[in-house]
């Protein structure tokens, strides 16, 4: 485990007992509260409460008037209207999204996702031109088309309407679409900024609905799909994202829909389901078919309404998301050696002809956790064509830094935190100079290392089931609003083992406090993190409640250890 470099949260103590005193709740949870900064006993109440309300006007949004009377002139008319999507969750949840409210309504629409490898991410011209000869004549995208300005000109001048909903990061100028709706446009005046593709979908709906009514399909029994792309597109947990994940988190643990009910069954899931849950067991499943296969299959897996395909196909994105994870172990464990034999540089930009692109996003990902450095990597095809994924480092604006190498690129998108790029292989070299230049001009002389945020120190004794009950109200935790992390300082091992898949068990103790249990999963011996037995160590954790053997126990998830008396 890499050495992390703890930060605690400042923390205003006149404010923190007041917030502890107005609500009647621990001083821990006032803190993480104000870490989040929710000063006020009604900011409290809403975030620890869920109720409903808060919610945008969708008509905020740019383009949306038009966007919502060309949706009903489709209707009204039953023009054939495709909703085109990215192969990621987000883009196929929003297509979902879209093809369930739209053909409730009667409406003539047909979904289309563009294979990963064989057309690659956006809009591409050869589906433009395929769609219209098979008489589309209004294209609805998701999560894509912000800046395809040839695609969407070829669209037009093959008659067909345009509305794009994206959140990708917008050029200057939009393309010549009847509709952008994208909250990142320099003219937008919606108040968040943050909904992904999926959001952004689900308030076209919510405005149609206003507007003309609905159809089989309300626009709120779509939130599962909503929850599903927040979390997996880490997207911030804030703000009106906060309400909707939470409200599709109910339905995702009730299983209304058909295909996320296989999916779980498939998965072993079978408690309710967190934004955990979506990260790290559905989501993967369902990235698995863009990354290896066809996402389309998600699509129909969103929106059949039988129970045996939808196990078909969660039964085939389970064998999917295997072959996926051997494929990525393979590719990391061969870039790691890699960059083992010299210190990396200020980034990573790694690219082979021999590696799988529907996996490079998650390699970049793995190589960022244990390298903490900007990473890049590509797999280049037959024709020297490098596509890549980037995945960045706390502060480093990925999509500003790409815009600093754009004359060596073909192309590039994302956001801040993530995105993707193609290339020509002889450009390859020079381009990681540059990049490694940019990144080293923003680090500085610094040596840049993880940072772990501390909500609140605490001493054993404030750690009990009503602590535990107060912070889980402030879910869903993700981005923006990540899990509240506690620490305390000064505790006595009393036993330290290896279980498991190298899973670290300590039992430790705060003066005369009761003996606690704790975990530290995939941490390896207590020796090989460096910590010296018979001496205190200060821990850094999230408390859970551990049922086990017909019993609730109190258990501290480790996320760091240290010698007490080391500095942050």
């Amino acid at each position: 485990m890499q050495e992390k470099l703890w930060v605690f949260r400042p923390s205003d103590i006149a404010l923190q007992n007041n917030l502890s005193r107005q609500l009647s709740i621990s001083p821990v949870t006032a803190s993480v509260l104000l870490a989040r900064g929710v000063t006020t006993s009604d900011e409290a109440t809403r975030w620890m409460s869920g109720v409903q309300g808060g919610l945008h006007d969708p008509f905020l949004l740019p383009d949306m008037e038009p966007a919502v009377e060309r949706l009903h002139q489709a209707l009204a008319r039953q023009e054939r209207v495709c909703f085109y999507g990215d192969y990621d969750v987000d883009g196929v949840s929003a297509t979902s999204l879209y093809l369930s409210f739209y053909q409730g309504l009667g409406g003539n629409a047909c979904g289309y996702i563009p294979h990963r490898v064989r057309e690659g991410y956006g809009l591409n011209e050869g589906a433009v031109r395929r769609l219209a000869e098979e008489g589309i004549s209004l294209l609805v995208t998701s999560d894509c088309g912000t800046t395809s300005h040839h695609e969407i000109a070829v669209a037009r001048e093959l008659g067909m309407d345009v509305i794009v909903t994206d959140h990708h990061q917008t050029d200057a100028t939009m393309p010549a679409a009847l509709a952008v709706l994208n909250p990142h446009r320099r003219d937008a005046i919606y108040p968040f900024k943050g909904l992904c593709s999926a959001g952004l979908a689900y308030k076209v709906v919510s405005a149609y609905q206003q507007r003309y009514g609905s159809g089989d399909v309300e626009p709120d029994s779509c939130l599962d799909l909503v929850a599903l792309a927040t979390v997996a597109d880490i997207v911030p947990l804030q703000d009106e994202n906060r309400i909707l994940v939470r409200e599709g988190l109910t339905h995702i643990t009730r299983g209304a829909r058909a295909g996320i009910r296989a999916l779980k069954q498939v998965a072993g899931i079978a408690k309710a389901c967190t934004s955990e849950t979506i990260g790290f067991r559905l989501g993967p499943r369902l990235n698995a078919a863009g990354r290896l296969d066809h996402a389309m299959l998600c699509v129909r897996l969103l929106t059949t309404e039988s129970d045996q395909e939808a196990m078909q196909i969660a039964e085939q994105l389970e064998q999917l998301n295997r072959q996926r994870q051997q494929i990525e172990e393979g590719i990391t464990g061969e870039a790691a050696t890699y960059l083992q034999q010299d210190e990396p540089a200020a980034a990573i930009v790694l690219g082979s002809r021999d590696w799988h692109l529907g996996v490079v996003g998650i390699v970049a990902a793995r190589l960022v956790d244990r390298f903490h450095r900007p990473s890049i990597v590509m797999a280049i095809d037959g024709q020297g064509i490098g596509k890549g994924s980037a995945r960045t480092v706390e502060g480093f604006d990925l999509y500003q830094g790409l815009s600093e190498c754009k004359d060596l690129l073909e192309a590039y998108g994302g956001h801040p935190s993530a995105a993707g790029l193609t290339l020509k292989e002889p450009r390859l070299e020079e381009f990681r100079r540059r990049f490694c230049e940019v990144v080293a001009q923003w680090a500085g002389s610094a040596r840049t290392v993880p940072t772990l945020h501390v909500d609140a120190e605490v001493k054993l004794t404030d750690v009990n089931f009503d602590l535990i009950q107060e912070l889980e109200s402030l879910h869903p935790f993700g981005a923006g609003n990540p899990e509240p992390t506690l620490a305390v300082r000064g505790l006595d091992v009393v036993d330290a083992r290896v279980v498991g898949e190298k899973h670290l068990k300590l039992r430790v103790r705060q003066g005369r406090s009761f003996i606690f249990d704790s975990i530290g999963f995939r941490m390896g011996s207590f020796e090989e993190l460096g910590l010296r037995a018979g001496r205190p160590v200060d821990l850094a954790f999230s408390p859970e409640r551990n049922h086990w053997n017909g019993y609730d126990r109190v258990q501290l998830r480790i996320k760091a250890l240290r010698m007490s008396g080391e500095v942050s």
